[in-house]
């Protein structure tokens, strides 16, 4: 593992916090082993003197019974001190040996009841201590420090699986210069820094996926638009030099530049997220300018509408408008178009089959290599729907008794 990895130091943090709590763990059992063993002698010491006292004296039965009445038992048989010494069960809490006279004391516990054993010379005695009563000390100390050390697990559990993410982005990252813009590994509801940074690398993985079918649609629309003005300016060439026919040829390259312009406009509007600049022009103008942009005859459009004044911007919505009036003439077979407008709505209508699929999947880039037909509505509509998104508007179709109806919807009235 890379040591200047996150993942290795807060490994190394995890394995230091473990080794850290096993250490108290160790070091508060020894206190408490030892506090204990301090309070066993502080409490069996005197009466050990007392019956060490009484034994030079000799045990009788008035002293058993003073005994009984401090809640201490003397046991004096052999087999009864050897039954509960020699018992597995028995532990020894603390044991203290002299090493000039071999004296023993111990201080057993047995059946949650503890027992002093003294062995002094040839004699033995074992007290019971009928007051004694277990601690729990040693069971809350383990509690605690379990608890304790499976949270530490679980934190470090938790902050790894948070962070893995973070791995999976970083490979993720490293194919993005191959255009490798599947960040679907980001997909997250969580807020926390490393979820939101996958979002946001997510969000320029599109918008660099956006940058890039923008160029495509740009390159694409250019060799399928310059083949008219291309065409009519080869035919043109062939043709015997005179004042109309110059004029002619000069149009062509009007035209050419206007189309370059045109689709310089096209894939800033695509690539750019920044709002365009939108006045109030006529809606006359805006069609006449559309017109000829597409070099077409007035006698194939229609019009239909109330010259009102609508807020767009200029170039961008005569290309789109373009783009409307172009495939309603191309799909027409009597090669007309009628322009209406109903409040702030601009309708283009033509006679014609309708639209085999949904209107939104014509939306889509390329959408119209699914029927091998290069002059279908895919790419024209998808630079049409985005125009009039930028400029507050919708593009909504409808079918009526033969009848194609595109209406370019105005999302909020602005018209005047």
């Amino acid at each position: 593992m890379n040591r200047q990895s996150i993942f290795f130091t807060i490994s190394v943090s995890f394995i230091i916090s473990v080794l850290l709590v096993i250490a108290s763990f160790v070091v508060l059992v020894t206190h408490d082993y030892r506090a204990k063993e301090g309070q066993l002698l502080d409490k069996y010491i005197p009466v050990i003197k007392m019956v060490a006292r009484q034994e030079r004296v000799g045990i009788d039965e008035n002293f058993l019974k003073n005994l009984e009445e401090i809640e201490y038992t003397l046991f004096l048989d052999t087999g009864k001190i050897n039954a509960i010494t020699y018992n597995p069960k028995t532990k020894v809490l603390v044991e203290k040996n002299h090493p000039k006279f071999n004296d023993v004391f111990r201080v057993l516990s047995l059946d949650n009841t503890n027992y002093i054993y003294i062995k002094k010379r040839n004699d033995t005695l074992l007290i019971r201590d009928n007051s004694s009563s277990s601690s729990n000390s040693l069971l809350y100390i383990t509690l605690v420090f379990s608890i304790l050390l499976i949270t530490i697990i679980l934190v470090y559990l938790i902050t790894l699986r948070k962070l893995i993410p973070l791995k999976i982005l970083k490979d993720k990252v490293k194919t993005l210069g191959d255009e490798n813009f599947d960040f679907e590994c980001c997909n997250s509801n969580s807020k926390d820094e490393v979820s939101l940074l996958g979002m946001e690398f997510k969000k320029t993985a599109l918008k660099l996926k956006s940058l890039k079918e923008a160029r495509n649609i740009f390159i694409r629309n250019i060799m399928h638009e310059l083949k008219t003005p291309i065409t009519k300016g080869k035919f043109l060439t062939q043709l015997e030099q005179n004042e109309e026919n110059n004029e002619k040829l000069k149009s062509v390259f009007n035209r050419l530049e206007s189309l370059i312009n045109e689709f310089a406009s096209i894939e800033e509007l695509i690539s750019s997220s920044k709002n365009i600049e939108k006045k109030f022009y006529f809606l006359e103008d805006v069609i006449d300018n559309a017109k000829d942009i597409l070099m077409i005859e007035d006698e194939h459009v229609l019009s239909k509408f109330d010259n009102k004044k609508i807020e767009i911007n200029f170039k961008l919505f005569s290309i789109a408008i373009k783009n409307l009036i172009d495939n309603a003439v191309k799909y027409s077979p009597n090669k007309q178009v009628t322009i209406k407008n109903e409040n702030e709505n601009i309708i283009f209508e033509n006679i014609g089959e309708e639209l085999k699929y949904s209107l939104s999947d014509y939306f889509e880039p390329f959408f119209s290599n699914e029927d091998k037909s290069k002059d279908s509505f895919g790419l024209g509509l998808y630079i049409v729907h985005n125009i009039l998104k930028a400029n507050a508007y919708t593009l909504e179709y409808e079918y009526i008794d033969g009848i194609n109806r595109f209406i370019c919807k105005k999302d909020e009235i602005s018209t005047i």
